[in-house]
């Protein structure tokens, strides 16, 4: 009984949504629930050949700030612990993120002042007309 040490780890539900995540197991009152540290969904994002380009990582529920939940493996179809080191790159670096969004945004507007290195600036009449010319003479 107890919490075994955690492990990173894909898990696929019966409702057929995957997470991967952080996870320690724990025997309490003769069943085994999941402890899920900061689970995420990932997702391929392919170019327009189909090859793929990259993944998008996204948190598994957008409305929570919770970074633990207790999972019940009634709802677990599969899982598998993960050495993939680049899922578990990604992963932390989701996480560091997190960490200093949720930080930053407490503690400021989180707002950055526009400057050249950022693109160019401009009215909005004044883009308009750059793109018209641009269209005309093509």
């Amino acid at each position: 009984m107890g919490i075994e040490e955690d492990f990173y780890c894909t898990i696929k539900f019966k409702n057929g949504e995957e997470i991967f995540a952080k996870v320690a197991a724990s025997e309490e009152e003769n069943r085994t629930v999941l402890l899920v540290t900061n689970p995420i969904m990932v997702f391929e994002v392919k170019k327009r050949d189909g090859n793929v380009a990259g993944y998008k990582v996204e948190p598994w529920l957008k409305t929570s700030n919770e970074d633990l939940f207790v999972l019940n493996m009634d709802d677990v179809l599969t899982m598998s612990e993960s050495s993939d080191i680049t899922m578990i790159t990604m992963y932390q670096s989701y996480v560091r993120n997190q960490d200093t969004s949720t930080y930053t945004s407490s503690t400021s507007n989180n707002k950055s002042k526009l400057n050249r290195q950022m693109g160019y600036i401009s009215s909005v009449s004044d883009a308009k007309d750059i793109l018209e010319k641009i269209f005309k003479k093509s």
